[in-house]
């Protein structure tokens, strides 16, 4: 059964901030950026080691639950209501989008022109080195875990102690209590629903021009605003016939269509790229990457006076605070009968495996092209764009011309489609008066979500407002480090009351598979809400 009835003070609160957002940057998309990021240099400036803190204690955190006492704990009495694959494929698909795609081909680039980290000389065989591997960083575990711990909190208040509502106000409910179901708990809805807005609005941005580019080179169709409208429709279309099926028939099916695509569109990279080059740099990078983990972690450089913190690594923790809400709403609708283990095993795991092997496969192959002037990827980008040198990237390939192009725009409009419908669905059921878990938002909530998605990326593509709109999505990132504080205390006193006298589990072959659905129900803990 659907649910249709909104609440209309965060429905209708949300979008008249999203306009006041979008007007100013449309208005004066000069004045309104040079706004927005004098308020993020401030926070990255000021605050930076903050977000750096905060990212590394949620890592801590979300280790011991995996792993420590608590982890084998179900989330939810019954069966996993989807297969490990479709699960994994669900979360992967909702997060990555076309800009894993986008950043998985060029983002080494940055890191090995202008200016690459520690002092490093720029276009030097060192900076090649750690060209590709802070992708990797930004883009693995350290980013997952923050997408994880509000995941478990919520999943746990939904699942194990039924709290109806699948908000992630819900999941502050062991601190705040009774004060979620006010105007603290929807302040806090509206505010996540601003971030989601902005972190998938940004990944339309950076995935239509991308397309834009495709397209144009297959056809005699030249990139502009009309071509970018048109990609927009094609992906509402999409949307709308997986939302016409459901959570079950619909994401399911084309997320497990988006994986296979992407395995494919890999081996295609593997097998016809610069194989030999591919797996040694990925090896290499890894190994650099295990060996400098803390130097990475907390790279300000107070003395050196080096921004490159600032630039990457803070403005990426806070994008990915920015969007957990997002995350933690879709993955606790999914996780119903995993465990928390399970749960940290295929949302990390998974998902930093996934990303490392589009940065392995996808920029080791144009960071080839570049070291050995095979390709001028670093020409292209300057003169061009990042979209044309993905496409350069991609014909170059002995493989490479019109059919290879044309399997990459159908994957990436799959792969942003699924990103889309998560959203629309999350931004759908946070807006419903009275969510719950177990159903799912009406149809043309979701459609409409969708289309408000779709609009603010025409306006803001129109406007040139696209990077004002991503830098608002970080800065937002800010305060939610303190509501993680508040997610934190919440998941851990509800731990406490409902399992109280734990020992750490001995080790088992059994609890350590993401396959939780055999392990033995733990003690659910109370069904009642806190008062």
């Amino acid at each position: 059964m659907e649910q249709s009835k909104i609440s209309k003070s965060v429905f209708f609160s949300a979008l008249t901030l999203i306009a006041f957002i979008i007007a100013p940057v449309l208005i004066n998309q000069e004045k309104g950026s040079q706004l927005l990021n004098t308020i993020l240099n401030f926070l990255t400036g000021k605050f930076g080691a903050f977000y750096l803190l905060g990212a590394f204690i949620v890592f801590l955190i979300v280790l011991y639950l995996a792993f420590g006492k608590y982890g084998h704990i179900k989330l939810g009495d019954t069966k996993p209501e989807f297969s490990v694959l479709s699960w994994i494929a669900m979360m992967f698909t909702a997060t990555a989008g076309s800009s894993l795609v986008f950043w998985g081909f060029i983002e080494w680039a940055h890191y090995y022109n202008s200016p690459p980290p520690f002092g490093i000389e720029p276009n030097s065989a060192e900076a090649a080195k750690w060209a590709s591997t802070y992708g990797i960083f930004h883009w693995g575990f350290m980013g997952f875990v923050i997408y994880c711990l509000p995941s478990i909190a919520l999943a746990y208040a939904v699942h194990v102690r039924k709290i109806p509502t699948l908000k992630l106000s819900s999941a502050c409910r062991g601190v705040l209590g009774d004060k979620v179901d006010g105007w603290i708990g929807k302040a806090i809805d509206v505010f996540f629903m601003i971030g989601i807005v902005g972190g998938v609005g940004t990944s339309l941005g950076l995935g239509t021009p991308m397309l834009s580019e495709a397209i144009s080179e297959v056809t005699i169709i030249p990139p502009s605003l009309w071509l970018d409208v048109g990609i927009l429709l094609v992906w509402t279309l999409i949307f709308s016939g997986s939302l016409y099926f459901g959570l079950q028939k619909g994401l399911k099916v084309l997320s497990d269509i988006n994986i296979y695509l992407y395995i494919l569109f890999l081996f295609l990279f593997l097998v016809f790229g610069p194989t030999l080059f591919i797996i040694n740099k990925m090896v290499g990078s890894l190994g650099l990457l295990l060996n400098n983990f803390m130097r990475m972690s907390f790279p300000m450089d107070a003395v050196g006076g080096s921004t490159f913190a600032q630039d990457w690594t803070i403005f990426y923790w806070g994008w990915w605070f920015a969007f957990a809400s997002y995350m933690a709403m879709f993955t606790a609708r999914i996780s119903k009968g995993r465990t928390i283990k399970g749960l940290v095993l295929a949302m990390c795991g998974g998902g930093s495996v996934g990303c490392l092997l589009a940065f392995g496969f996808f920029g080791n192959t144009s960071l080839y092209y570049e070291l050995n002037n095979i390709v001028p990827i670093m020409d292209i980008m300057s003169a061009e764009g990042a979209p044309a040198a993905i496409v350069a990237t991609i014909n170059n390939l002995p493989i490479g011309g019109t059919l290879l192009l044309l399997f990459f725009i159908v994957f990436c409009f799959i792969f942003l489609a699924t990103t889309i419908d998560s959203a629309a669905y999350t931004l759908s059921t946070v807006s419903l008066a009275d969510s719950k878990a177990v159903r799912e938002p009406a149809r043309w909530i979701r459609l409409f979500w969708g289309g408000v998605l779709c609009s603010v990326s025409v306006i803001l593509l129109y406007g040139n407002g696209l990077d004002a709109l991503q830098t608002l999505a970080v800065i937002t990132g800010f305060p939610i480090l303190f509501i993680y504080i508040i997610v934190t205390l919440s998941l851990f006193k509800w731990l406490k009351e409902d399992h109280p006298g734990y020992k750490t589990q001995k080790f088992n072959k059994k609890s350590y598979s993401i396959r939780d659905a055999d392990i033995p129900p733990a003690n659910q803990g109370s069904s009642r809400l806190d008062k």
